[in-house]
């Protein structure tokens, strides 16, 4: 007999998304072929089917792509801010009316759940459109001096965690200040940023103000280098950001990294378990742990360890994995084969270096790159799992006895994006946060976004910020 409590299956219609069985580049406003004629396929992670026929752009692409961005700067940053402003509400405008169409497009691509992409990234898609509106009439009140300029043509890379979301990080700061783009979408999720290239088109933005490039790697560092390109922002691993870091050493472009993290997220004694435990979860087990910021080491307090960790396996259990595009699933799909295999090979490390492994009890389907929900035990901070960012479903924990333990072992990582701090005492989030070298530090909560927060880390996560004013000084010249 079927519990009371079994949902029936609440699967978004795929009908309310047409995707078209190829699409070429986005350059100077119009859909063209790579200019070598390569394609590649996008396959929807939680079924392995292929979803569409994507042009893959190489190094004369990038050049097209750039030289329209160019020529196109002229008259954009020339434009008054109330004028450029209009684009970029008409473009927050569009985007809300075809929030639905985009929510289904991005859990088809991606694999993530539908409830994530229709209630945490479309919103915030739309706000960080809206909020650098406001700003483009305002930069000479931004603090960054009297009249400041826009820098050029920014080259975006971006990844395929929270495609569109990453994609309005990058774009709409750098239209708002009067520069143009050329963006490149992760290979494995093109789609959303190719809607938003239609999106582009149908709020009527100029021509070359946005030009999307997908491909491969190769694209992504030919983009990189191009000596008229004069902003580079990248979203992505440590190694391929310390790769762009070389390559534009002692050039005048301009740089942001946003790279990986090993966030702690720290439990105190006297913290409430239950909302503790709701925190952690949504820390490291949202889009399955495929977070830059992702809470992937809990640090709790020996004296509630046990009680904690209880409570937090019984809640494991009753997450649902399955269909990404039904409304009742909590986790979705592994973005790609490479990836689950970089979290079962992680995994595997972690076992045979004598940690305790606890996996949730689930199905998963035949089809498709799933990864059950996972914790570690006995962990110490020599094992590979509390080190290298896994970029999955996985949690490492490990206990303190003291606050300074707490803080030394948050610190002690070579990465410094994110933190959160779980205790009831006002007094002890203010002194513990102000010595953790992490770029967010939440309290009493995890994986919480504005668009008027700045975000980015500190050490191998990267330097500058993305997001809040702080968001508009990389693509200003100040």
């Amino acid at each position: 007999m079927a519990s009371v409590f079994d949902y029936a299956p609440a699967p978004e219609s795929r009908s309310v998304v047409d995707i078209a069985p190829s699409y070429g580049l986005f350059i100077d406003g119009e859909f063209t072929e790579a200019a070598d004629g390569k394609v590649f396929k996008t396959v929807s992670p939680s079924t392995e089917e292929v979803l569409s026929e994507v042009a893959q752009a190489g190094a004369e692409d990038v050049d097209r792509a750039v030289k329209a961005a160019r020529k196109a700067f002229e008259k954009w940053s020339a434009l008054p801010g109330s004028e450029r402003a209009k684009y970029l509400f008409r473009i927050a405008r569009i985007i809300q009316e075809r929030s639905r169409e985009l929510a289904v497009l991005e859990t088809l691509d991606n694999g993530k759940p539908i409830k994530e992409t229709r209630d945490a990234d479309l919103p915030l898609v739309a706000a960080h459109f809206f909020y650098y509106a406001g700003w483009a009439d305002k930069l000479d009140h931004a603090g960054f001096g009297a009249n400041p300029r826009p820098l050029g043509v920014a080259g975006q890379v971006i990844p395929w965690n929270f495609p569109l979301l990453m994609l309005a990080w990058k774009i709409a700061p750098a239209l708002a200040t009067g520069n143009t783009v050329v963006l490149k979408p992760a290979e494995t999720t093109p789609l959303s940023a190719l809607f938003f290239a239609d999106i582009c088109r149908q709020a009527g933005l100029p021509k070359g103000v946005v030009n999307i490039l997908t491909g491969y790697g190769d694209a992504g560092a030919a983009l990189v280098e191009h000596p008229d390109v004069n902003k580079v922002a990248f979203t992505g691993s440590t190694a391929v950001g310390k790769a762009i870091a070389r390559s534009v050493a002692g050039t005048s472009k301009k740089v942001t990294l946003e790279l990986g993290g090993k966030g702690a997220n720290i439990v105190f004694d006297d913290a409430p378990i239950d909302q503790a435990v709701e925190g952690i979860v949504s820390g490291i087990f949202f889009n399955q742990g495929q977070v830059c910021c992702a809470g992937s080491r809990l640090l709790v307090q020996e004296s509630i360890q046990d009680e904690l960790l209880d409570s937090l396996k019984r809640r494991l259990s009753t997450l649902r994995l399955g269909d990404p595009l039904d409304k009742n699933t909590d986790i979705g799909a592994i973005n790609s084969a490479e990836q689950l295999a970089r979290i079962t090979a992680l995994t595997e490390t972690g076992e045979a270096e004598g940690a305790e492994r606890w996996t949730a009890p689930c199905d998963l389907p035949s089809a498709g790159y799933w990864f059950a929900p996972t914790l570690f035990t006995n962990v110490t901070q020599a094992h590979t799992i509390a080190r290298d960012e896994i970029f999955g479903p996985v949690l490492s924990v490990l206990s303190f006895r003291t606050p300074d333990e707490a803080v030394a072992k948050a610190n002690n990582s070579q990465y410094g994006l994110s933190a959160g701090i779980w205790t009831e005492k006002g007094s002890r989030i203010l002194a513990v946060a102000n010595k953790l070298r992490a770029g967010v530090v939440w309290a009493n909560t995890f994986n919480k976004f504005d668009p008027t927060s700045p975000f980015g880390g500190y050490k191998e996560s990267g330097f500058g910020r993305e997001g809040g004013r702080h968001g508009l000084e990389g693509y200003l010249d100040v």
